[in-house]
C-alpha cells in the first residue's frame, strides 16, 4: 500500500528552499504540467518555468516560482533542484 504522504525538498542553486511533507506536487515541465501524488510512478524531468505548488501535509499552500531545474520522483520522495527559486512571500521555509 502507498503511504499518503510525500516527502518534498526544493533547493535552489545557491540556497535551500523548502522541505516538507506534502499530499501532492504540481510543476511545469518541459513537455507540460504534471501532478504527483503518493505512490506516483519514478520519474526524472526537466523543469520548465513558471510556478511549482506544493499542498503541505498541514498549512497553507506553498507557491515556488522556478525558473529551470530538474526534479525526480522516487518512492514517495521528490526533489526539486532550480536554477533560481523565490518561494511566496506568505511561506515559510519549512523544515530542513
Amino acid at each position: 500500500m502507498a503511504s499518503a504522504e510525500l516527502e518534498v525538498e526544493i533547493v535552489a542553486a545557491d540556497h535551500f528552499v523548502w522541505s516538507g511533507q506534502a499530499t501532492m506536487v504540481k510543476a511545469r515541465t518541459s513537455e507540460g504540467e504534471i501532478g504527483i501524488l503518493p505512490g506516483h510512478s519514478p520519474v526524472l524531468a526537466l523543469l520548465g518555468e513558471g510556478e511549482l505548488a506544493i499542498q503541505p501535509v498541514s498549512g497553507e499552500r506553498v507557491v515556488v516560482a522556478v525558473d529551470s531545474g530538474f526534479f525526480s520522483v522516487d518512492s514517495n520522495r521528490v526533489v526539486i533542484v532550480a536554477d533560481n527559486a523565490t518561494i511566496g512571500d506568505s511561506v515559510s521555509a519549512g523544515n530542513r
